[in-house]
């Protein structure tokens, strides 16, 4: 049984999963660098360990320093959050050799899955459909050039072993093949220790969706129905809700029920998602992020489970009581990310409140944002029976927010939920750089 956990993360997650221990009556232990020993989940946890100082690599990503902080605090097992260790294979073998609990999938599924040529290569064996691309990695311009030739472009260039955005170039012409391959592998090496790529057609102006799975490694695997994740910006989303207001319900069910598929034949343990690219009619298997993720929120809002309890509970090997008829998704949820656009100290913090109203963040007035981890400052979340209400509250939610000494993307994120746009529902994962376009034109009018 786990007694206590050691929180491998910063920021709001951290604090998350603080407070989803305190409500199990589980012993919190928070590891954290120099720069971040005043942040919130240091003073909530029930203990703290400091790990190194700000840089990643000794202190987030520092397996070694991790794992020994869980054994000297007698710790029973690890959760690592989302981002830094959370998808690595390694370090989840490395916790389960220490005698530890991985909260998460098993080491050698997330090794499977971290790659995204053997993730399609399983998604295909589940008959799910994937957009024509290479079946190994992209070894040398000849090798793209083939591969190009036969799927057409445009086609995009993706880190095997990555996401984010990074490792990732799109190429519309035979021409620029040889210098995106070179870019794209150089920053897989970077950012993911990796220098692996992988080729797809690209598809352009798709919708991002994914479905968010629960599974007990025993037989029992749930769908919490989708979230809608395109609008993005360089990749990055920014802002997520629940259900799409564009999928139908016969679509729905046909993803829902591939995604279940495959992760029964994974015999995934834990909480997962499983994305996709949605372009009319058709959908197309991307990858599958064997973890919590950022956005989350939604998902909780529209089924009342709570991902993370449920995470922890799976892991003290603990079969799920739900069946998917138990699960009854109601309402409209929308999540924004407030991101600091700069880094420093905020003088005037408000977050909003209210009805319908959750903010996940770990900042309070008088706190800064550090310049060396995500720049996000909070996840402002919003639920109500129906989604014209919810982008209204969402607007009257932001309308309450007040951040003061750096600068943020809040008023980017009013425009992009106050445009004709968003609201019609009608938009794919270009929405942002079109509504860009439309401001520039107008300052420039």
């Amino acid at each position: 049984m786990i007694h206590s956990i050691l929180i491998a993360n910063r920021g709001e997650i951290a604090v998350r999963i603080v407070r989803a221990c305190r409500d199990l009556g589980i012993r919190s232990v928070v590891v954290y660098s120099t720069v971040d020993k005043d942040t919130l989940a240091v003073q909530l946890a029930d203990e703290a360990v400091c790990i190194g100082p700000p840089s990643t690599s000794e202190s987030y990503l520092n397996s070694k320093n991790i794992i020994a902080a869980a054994c000297l605090k007698r710790c029973d097992a690890i959760h690592p959050g989302v981002g830094f260790l959370s998808e690595n294979a390694e370090f989840a073998r490395e916790v389960e050799h220490a005698g530890l609990i991985f909260i998460g999938p098993k080491s050698e599924t997330i090794a499977l899955l971290g790659n995204k040529v053997a993730a399609r290569a399983t998604a295909l064996s589940c008959n799910l459909p994937i957009t024509p691309g290479s079946s190994s990695e992209i070894t040398d311009l000849s090798d793209a050039l083939a591969t190009a030739e036969r799927i057409g472009f445009p086609i995009i260039l993706k880190a095997a072993c990555g996401g984010g955005g990074r490792g990732m170039r799109i190429v519309y012409e035979a021409s620029g093949l040889g210098s995106a391959l070179q870019i794209a592998k150089k920053e897989a090496l970077a950012f993911f220790g990796d220098g692996s790529v992988h080729m797809e057609r690209y598809l352009e102006n798709p919708r991002h969706l994914e479905i968010q799975l629960l599974s007990d490694g025993k037989g029992t695997v749930l769908h919490l129905g989708e979230r809608d994740c395109s609008v993005q910006k360089n990749h990055q989303k920014l802002l997520e809700e629940s259900p799409s207001p564009i999928l139908s319900p016969s679509m729905r069910e046909k993803m829902c029920s591939d995604s279940v598929k495959l992760f029964e034949k994974l015999k995934y343990r834990g909480a997962g998602t499983v994305e996709y690219l949605v372009d009319g009619d058709n959908y197309y298997f991307m990858e599958v992020n064997a973890r919590l993720q950022v956005e989350h929120p939604v998902s909780e809002m529209v089924s009342f489970i709570d991902l993370v309890k449920a995470q922890i509970e799976i892991a003290n090997g603990k079969k799920l009581s739900l069946q998917q008829k138990d699960v009854v998704l109601s309402g409209h949820s929308l999540e924004c990310r407030i991101n600091g656009m700069s880094a420093g100290k905020i003088t005037k913090l408000n977050f909003p409140s209210g009805p319908h109203v959750r903010v996940d963040s770990y900042l309070t007035q008088g706190s800064s944002l550090s310049p060396y981890y995500d720049p996000l400052i909070a996840k402002i979340i919003v639920h109500t029976p129906f989604r014209d209400e919810t982008i209204q509250v969402m607007l009257r939610a932001l309308s309450e927010v007040v951040i003061e000494g750096l600068d943020t993307n809040l008023e980017e994120q009013k425009l992009l939920i106050g445009s004709r746009a968003f609201r019609s529902g009608r938009f794919g994962t270009d929405l942002y750089t079109k509504l860009c376009e439309k401001m520039e034109k107008k300052n420039h009018g």
